[in-house]
């Protein structure tokens, strides 16, 4: 078992495939998109197949495949079904905006991806072509009706943003109640990649856990599962759960079991540090794979205690003006 300089258990990667998105949310990135990453930038299917399988060596445990969208990055599948062949893993999975995902469902299946991530702001056809700057929400949809069709867990990630969703918080925890989905709202990040200004946290989660008893007084703690980044309720009688995130509030790093590669090859051993390695350009000097695992595994041993000490040795600027797009969440 991996073990950090905190003592928290590393079990679980955040692969970022591309950058690449095909929504433009506006608290992500510019309407116009960003500076994409060129072919040569973003690592090869082989060098990410190369690093999970020495991580999964290392003692991970979990991998979830994140983007930009994955796929949006040609041929996806090959490099899905290469690492849920990789000996000691157990768990694979993905994040989606789902614009996409309906017809690889059942290959997703196939391969033993049990679970998805689906990223999903609204209920609102409207309120998503606001959100998003594209008309995909009809696709989205039936991508959440596909996987359930197909009994997979389905976790629905929304971003709460003040003035723009909060009144979808309800209609969501509502979509509960018959379907056996997890809907999970998330305070918003400063990972705007310029895309617009992060004026400080309006709605963190205490208050939309108080938004929601305003309608569900008899909603329930459950048990949140050990590194869980989100805490964990029931409404009585519903089929699924919620979930709340303190993405901002970081009041989970104390329990932290992930670290994020990104898309052209950045470790990340905390979402808000600025990379502290590139295993890309070691891959192409040449190293082997004992020597990777060690300059891994020293990495590991200097993790930010959390999220806020990561924050505060970051390089000098004003905001964080990463894309989630380009980090992988």
């Amino acid at each position: 078992m991996l073990i950090d300089n905190h003592g928290r258990p590393i079990s679980y990667l955040r692969l970022a495939v591309t950058d690449k998105c095909n929504l433009r949310c506006f608290y992500c990135m510019p309407e116009e998109g960003l500076n994409w990453l060129s072919r040569a930038e973003l690592m090869t299917y082989n060098e990410m197949l190369r690093v999970c399988r020495v991580m999964v060596n290392m003692g991970i445990e979990k991998i979830r495949i994140t983007g930009g969208e994955p796929f949006a990055r040609k041929d996806i599948m090959q490099l899905l079904a290469s690492i849920s062949e990789l000996e000691g893993l157990k768990e694979l999975s993905i994040t989606t905006n789902g614009v996409l995902t309906a017809p690889y469902v059942p290959e997703l299946k196939k391969i033993g991806v049990k679970s998805v991530n689906l990223s999903l702001d609204t209920l609102d056809a409207n309120r998503f072509f606001t959100i998003t700057r594209r008309d995909e929400f009809a696709n989205v949809i039936t991508a959440l009706e596909t996987m359930l069709y197909h009994d997979m867990e389905v976790k629905i990630n929304a971003v709460v943003m003040d003035g723009k969703n909060t009144q979808d918080i309800l209609p969501m925890v509502e979509l509960t109640r018959n379907l056996p989905v997890n809907v999970r709202f998330i305070e918003e990040m400063p990972f705007n990649g310029d895309g617009h200004v992060y004026d400080g946290l309006r709605w963190d989660y205490v208050r939309i856990l108080n938004e929601i008893k305003t309608v569900y007084p008899d909603i329930s703690k459950l048990d949140d599962p050990a590194w869980s980044t989100a805490y964990n309720y029931q409404v009585p009688g519903h089929k699924g759960s919620i979930g709340i995130i303190a993405a901002y509030s970081r009041t989970f790093c104390g329990t932290c079991n992930r670290i994020r590669i990104t898309p052209q090859g950045q470790l990340k051993t905390c979402l808000y540090d600025d990379g502290v390695l590139n295993v890309r350009d070691l891959l192409r000097e040449g190293v082997a794979d004992d020597k990777l695992q060690d300059i891994l595994g020293d990495a590991f041993k200097h993790r930010p205690k959390d999220g806020w000490e990561a924050e505060r040795k970051r390089e000098p600027r004003t905001g964080i003006h990463e894309s989630m797009a380009t980090i992988g969440g």
